[in-house]
């Protein structure tokens, strides 16, 4: 029994209406491309006819559209690159030691320029098998009719994908947003990139995919280590506040009254406008020269000149382990924590730490 378990299905059963909505995908994306080589055959174009591999590639681009070997690049250069390899082993090596040979060439070939499509093996054995309309066409053959039926099919899949709530093509890293690390369990683009490669999973998931599936896996683990516990939990809601006009010496002299280390800004709505930090704060007073100069020229700054932007809030019902990797390795101090806008606590790493050390001696060692 143990040895037949490995031979049941191993994909999960598909939710909702996805088998629908990547049926008809196919069903459109096909058509589309047959629409084309009726109205190429009508105005008499070059020989224009649907290949069988592209029923492959509308599996990929419309079942699983995140998958790095389905992308427009992988799907387009790896057949148009298989074609281009077929033809020329075609040319080369007699039957039936072609098919082989031209199969082997495109993977490598496609390998080789990073667009590692597997419908493009079958469209290498078809040239292969059949090379008699290739050879007649020429290079051409590769461009027409695989590589603009193929490029049909790509569009109609981006159109479709995206209208039917799908992300296709997927998310390049070439740009990574600031709250990115703090959703994956504080690992880069790199890192992540680094994480495929060991497992040798670059062909299969993409890095933006990775990112999101550990982002969920943080939250789920999260939710469940803190009993759902959310910021407006824990937070602190006695505010010491000052305004944007507050002179800098009234500032200053909060801090020295209380044990405070930030200073939330806000206007009489007590909406958040910034944060002033206690070291901020001091280093504008020691970069004045003299007391004398502090006298006169003090009184004058405002607290808006040294506070900084707000936009590192967060709403009062978050989840606390979403904080987790802010505070312990991105520097973050406090996290103003607001409902609607307006402030309603501060969360600072001791509140973390309390909320850590809480029944921990209750908890089984991990």
């Amino acid at each position: 029994m143990r040895a037949w378990h490995h031979l049941y299905p191993a994909l999960p059963a598909f939710h909702g209406r996805e088998q629908l909505r990547a049926g008809i995908g196919a069903l459109i994306g096909i058509s589309l491309c047959a629409l084309v080589v009726n109205l190429g055959a009508i105005l008499e174009a070059s020989p224009l006819y649907l290949v069988a591999p592209l029923g492959a590639t509308a599996v990929l681009v419309f079942c699983v559209p995140n998958s790095p070997l389905a992308q427009p690049w992988s799907a387009i250069v790896g057949n148009v690159t298989s074609a281009l390899v077929a033809l020329a082993v075609s040319q080369i090596v007699p039957a039936p030691w072609s098919a082989g040979i031209a199969v082997g060439a495109a993977i490598t070939t496609m390998m080789f320029v990073r667009a590692l499509h597997p419908p493009g093996g079958a469209v290498a054995l078809l040239t292969a098998l059949n090379p008699a309309t290739a050879l007649e066409t020429g290079a051409l053959f590769a461009v027409m009719p695989v590589g603009l039926t193929t490029a049909v099919l790509v569009l109609a899949a981006i159109a479709y994908n995206r209208a039917t709530g799908r992300v296709y093509p997927f998310r390049q890293p070439e740009t990574e947003d600031a709250d990115e690390p703090e959703q994956r369990l504080g690992l880069s683009t790199e890192q992540l990139g680094d994480l495929l490669e060991r497992f040798n999973q670059s062909a299969n998931v993409g890095v933006a995919d990775l990112g999101r599936l550990l982002a969920a896996a943080e939250a789920e683990a999260t939710q469940h280590r803190f009993d759902g516990t959310t910021c407006a939990d824990i937070m602190t809601s006695d505010l010491i506040t000052v305004r944007p006009d507050t002179p800098l010496p009234e500032a200053a002299r909060l801090f020295r009254g209380h044990a405070i280390k930030s200073l939330p800004v806000v206007d009489p709505d007590m909406m958040l406008r910034g944060l002033v930090l206690q070291g901020d704060l001091l280093e504008v007073l020691a970069a004045q020269d003299r007391p004398a100069a502090l006298r006169q020229r003090s009184p004058r700054r405002k607290v808006s000149e040294v506070m900084r932007p707000a936009a590192r809030a967060v709403p009062d019902d978050l989840p606390v382990g979403a904080l987790l990797n802010r505070l312990a390795a991105q520097g973050s101090e406090v996290v103003p924590v607001t409902r609607g806008g307006r402030l309603v606590g501060i969360l600072t790493r001791s509140d973390i730490i309390g909320l850590l050390l809480h029944g921990a001696e209750d908890r089984p060692a991990a």
